[in-house]
Parts: structure tokens; sequence; C-alpha cells
């Protein structure tokens, strides 16, 4: 009975990065996202990319159609009076921050990984004799 077990574990990233977006859009701020531009698949307007690096208002008012989907983000934004769409592959996001107060998340590559870094340590057989509870008096 319950759940069956998954072949794998999907990315965290995405989850995060939807939470915060709501959690930022919920205080009445405005969520920025930072975008590795130079990332295999970023499709986003060229001459707005200073150091490798793009810098995107996600908020409703500011993108048309905007999917934050498990593998990529989509919307439809304006530049310089253009519509273009934007395509972003999850592993390009840097992070998401509030622009009116800087408070966000940066993302890293183990956001990406199903399994934190180098695994679950194993316990020493001297460690799982211990006991991890303590007396309170």
């Amino acid at each position: 009975m319950g759940t069956p077990p998954t072949a794998s574990v999907s990315s965290r990233r995405p989850y995060l990065l939807r939470a915060m977006h709501e959690w930022i859009s919920d205080n009445r701020q405005t969520p920025h996202l930072v975008v590795d531009a130079e990332a295999e698949g970023v499709e986003v307007p060229r001459q707005y990319v200073k150091d490798g690096k793009i810098i995107l208002n996600v908020s409703h008012s500011a993108t048309s159609a905007l999917k934050l989907g498990n593998e990529a983000i989509d919307f439809t934004a304006r530049f310089g009076g253009a519509a273009r769409a934007v395509h972003i592959p999850m592993r390009a996001v840097l992070g998401i921050y509030a622009r009116e107060s800087g408070q966000g998340m940066v993302f890293n590559d183990s956001d990406l990984s199903p399994e934190p870094p180098g695994g679950k340590p194993t316990p020493s057989p001297e460690d799982a004799r211990r006991s991890h509870l303590k007396i309170v008096k």
C-alpha cells in the first residue's frame, strides 16, 4: 500500500523558485530573476545581457503568459517597447529576489540534483549506540 517508489526524484529548484515568486508577489514586491544568459537554451534579448547575466522582472504585471514550469520558465515581456518571447531553462536560473528589499534566494547546483552531494553519511557503529535523546530537568 502507499505510494510506489519513483525511479528518480525531481529537482527542488522549480519548487523553491515558485515559492519565492509567490512570497515576493504576496508581499507586494517585484520578483526579479538573475539568469546565466550564456547557458544553453536561454532565449533573451541579447542587448540586455551584461557580464554573461541578465536580470528580468518576472512580476505578473511585467509579463504575459508567465509559466514557471519544472523544466523552464517561459513568458512574453516588452523590451524597448517590443514584445519578446523569453525562454529560460531551469538550470540557467541563478537566483530570485525582491527588487525593493533585496530578499530572495540564490540557487546552486545541488538544487538541481535529487540527492545532496556525497549522499547520506554512513553512521559508525559507535554513533549508532549513542542516544540522540537528552535528559531535560
